[in-house]
């Protein structure tokens, strides 16, 4: 029985000191994959930064100009107009001429 004990607590600290070993290593391991990513993300901020410096220090691009953009005549008041050309022709205050040169007016052309 001793034979057996002695072998069980061989094997106990084998395992203990491979244990302690792997985590070592693996906190080793850890802590130089993180200072890498860390620097790796550095260096792209580096990169982004220069990026953006070189953006801002160039010229911005002249303003575009913008069309001039009419409005669309107020039709309600249009057709109002031309409703009262049609009843001062109707009464005979407008002659054919006259209605066709204010019509001309009214609808712009």
């Amino acid at each position: 029985m001793p034979g057996l004990l002695r072998g069980i607590a061989r094997t106990a600290v084998i395992a203990g000191t491979a244990s302690s070993v792997a985590g070592r290593v693996q906190r080793h391991q850890a802590s130089k994959f993180a200072e890498k990513d860390a620097q790796t993300a550095a260096d792209r901020t580096g990169y982004y930064q220069d990026d953006v410096n070189a953006q801002q220090q160039q010229e911005p691009p002249p303003p575009q100009q913008v069309p001039d953009q009419r409005s669309a005549p107020d039709t309600s008041s249009m057709l109002d107009q031309l409703k009262e050309l049609g009843e001062l022709k109707a009464s005979g205050v407008l002659t054919e001429q006259e209605f066709a040169a204010q019509k001309a007016k009214i609808l712009g052309g």
